[in-house]
């Protein structure tokens, strides 16, 4: 379910969708909340396939009762998390060995190589 953020000291004339305008607010996106099978079914279906487009992104989200947008964006951020994890593990290995690896902008910022990570919900 989505729930609505209220700005602090703002005014504000009710919802207008998940994003929020408030006079002296920043607009803030209201983060999605995934049910638990939704994500059950949404991590068995990463560990088949990192990408999912088309018409299996389009039916998935149709079972799931979520837009397009929010199964692409949930793809998305899995698969950052994907490789950070995977980073982490390898670093890990090469310390047991007591091999030091340098922290590099490229090794560390995984983002350069995805598309924009946002949540957002149309």
């Amino acid at each position: 379910g989505l729930e609505l953020s209220h700005c602090v000291g703002a005014n504000s004339l009710g919802p207008a969708g998940p994003w929020r305008s408030g006079g002296p607010c920043k607009m803030k996106r209201v983060r999605t909340v995934f049910k638990p099978e939704q994500l059950e079914r949404l991590e068995q279906e990463f560990l088949k396939q990192q990408y999912m487009v088309g018409t299996e992104r389009v039916d998935l989200a149709a079972t799931l009762h979520l837009t397009e947008t929010q199964v692409k964006v949930w793809f998305q951020n899995r698969r950052i998390k994907w490789r950070k994890q995977s980073m982490e593990q390898k670093a890990a290995k090469l310390s047991q060995f007591g091999v030091m690896q340098p922290a590099t902008a490229d090794s560390t910022d995984v983002k350069d190589h995805e598309e924009d990570t946002v949540d957002v919900e149309l």
